[in-house]
């Protein structure tokens, strides 16, 4: 089974917050390299980190060892990265214009046309619409 996690699932994993123990044991029992995320998620997960500094959340030493594990999770393998190309963005107007009654967002429907172009089974997130639409397209889904 693979699976592909969107930012506002993967921050569990990295940041303790409601949900984070059941998303770990979900991360835990997924086959090593089954993890897919977008290289999109790299400056989300920055973004997230840095907002929630901001605040108040946790301090910049708090910060800084989510963001080195993050990053050491994709050097060892534990997420598998794709990267954007053209491909993905004309698939995200697509989606954004067959799903215009969900108000899809931009970066969710990236998000959607990576997860669909690298066959994961399922798609793991805490975006409400992002989820609605996965499942219109006939993926499993995992809300977090």
């Amino acid at each position: 089974m693979s699976c592909y996690v969107d930012t506002s699932a993967l921050a569990k994993w990295y940041v303790a917050e409601e949900g984070s123990g059941e998303f770990e044991a979900f991360m835990l029992s997924l086959p090593r390299g089954e993890a897919f995320i977008s290289s999109l998620t790299i400056p989300e997960m920055r973004s997230l980190l840095a907002r929630r500094v901001r605040m108040g959340d946790f301090d910049s030493e708090y910060e800084k060892d989510a963001w080195r594990i993050f990053l050491r999770d994709i050097e060892d393998g534990a997420l598998t990265i794709i990267s954007l190309d053209s491909r993905h963005y004309t698939k995200a107007a697509e989606l954004i214009a067959r799903f215009s009654d969900n108000a899809l967002r931009a970066l969710d429907a990236l998000h959607l046309s990576v997860a669909l172009s690298c066959g994961a089974d399922e798609l793991a997130s805490s975006d409400k619409v992002m989820l609605q639409v996965a499942q219109r397209l006939g993926m499993r889904t995992r809300s977090f």
